[in-house]
């Protein structure tokens, strides 16, 4: 339905009328002298009060007063629905997360390319939830605050490269980035989903420490450890077999997500991590009902042109009425 975001701004209307009774009249002898021949004052002041010019004027105020008043076309109310729950992403950008022992689509891919195309979906399929982002190496940083904009959470995600925090992994760090950003919502609706291919090397904050803080802010972590246990790499004999998840600490993250009331997944190819994020998907939404909400289409433009048509029209019929007829 139409509505004026500003009606009161019909009380503009009388403005000209006002003005034109208030004003002090012009004396006849401070009138400009004319230098067009033949013209003469009474044939312009004929022409001023034409009613074709005031008409065309009094609609374009008309249109003025009703674009300044801001018409709106008010849908009918909308409740928004949010699960109520916030989730923090920690995804690892160390070194080693360049190591390509991951296949998706066939094609052999390295850790992050893997994280950024399954954690993507994840993201995608949030919706309702808050969400943000943090990016560790050697040192942590919240990328994206919490915010309902799944779209720019995830083109974070797709915006960042390995070894843009530093090579190194500062686990401990991230979780205590996340907490402080958590605690502040209702205990049922803080998750931290944190994925790491290594073992905390780096930072201030001990992975224990971190998750005694989680723990006492109601924090529920889920960890994934990603990474192939067998990868075939080139020696100077041919090739050989090795683990390139060797340094992967499961214990500790086994034990993080279990004393924050959360889980481990243990991800060695790219099946096992959307499996782990489906699981993780799987959580039921806490109920919330959010504020109603009317869409509103602005429609301001439409008069405020229609104006500036009506003022050019009646500048155009002006400019013809005051033209002199040529001397014959």
């Amino acid at each position: 339905m139409p509505e004026f975001a500003w009606p009161w701004l019909v009380l503009l209307l009388p403005l000209p009328w006002l003005l034109r009774h208030w004003l002090p009249v012009a004396a006849p002898g401070a009138a400009l002298h004319l230098p067009q021949p033949g013209l003469h004052i009474d044939q312009l002041v004929a022409t001023g009060s034409d009613r074709l010019v005031a008409s065309l004027l009094l609609m374009a105020w008309l249109c003025l007063v009703a674009a300044a008043a801001r018409p709106q076309w008010v849908g009918p109310p909308q409740a928004l629905q949010h699960s109520g729950r916030a989730v923090m992403l920690a995804v690892d950008l160390s070194g080693s997360m360049q190591t390509p022992d991951m296949v998706l689509g066939g094609q052999q891919v390295n850790r992050f390319e893997a994280v950024e195309a399954i954690a993507g979906d994840f993201i995608s399929r949030r919706g309702g939830d808050e969400m943000g982002l943090i990016l560790f190496g050697s040192q942590a940083f919240l990328v994206t605050p919490l915010t309902y904009d799944l779209s720019a959470v995830r083109a974070q995600l797709q915006g960042a490269a390995v070894g843009l925090a530093g090579t190194e992994t500062a686990i401990g760090d991230a979780i205590a980035v996340a907490v402080k950003r958590l605690s502040a919502l209702p205990q049922e609706a803080r998750v931290l989903v944190l994925l790491t291919d290594g073992v905390n090397n780096a930072g201030h904050i001990t992975p224990r420490e971190a998750g005694r803080a989680a723990k006492a802010a109601g924090v529920r972590v889920y960890t994934i450890g990603i990474g192939a246990t067998r990868m075939r790499v080139p020696d100077f004999f041919g090739s050989q077999l090795v683990n390139p998840s060797a340094d992967l600490d499961a214990a500790m993250l086994t034990t993080l997500a279990n004393e924050t009331g959360g889980r481990f997944f243990r991800a060695t190819d790219s099946d096992e991590l959307a499996d782990a994020y489906r699981t993780i998907n799987a959580l039921e939404p806490i109920a919330q009902q959010g504020p109603s909400l009317r869409p509103r289409h602005e429609l301001f433009r439409w008069p405020l042109l229609a104006a500036m048509a009506l003022l050019l029209a009646a500048m155009a019929a002006r400019r013809f009425r005051l033209a002199p007829e040529p001397a014959t």
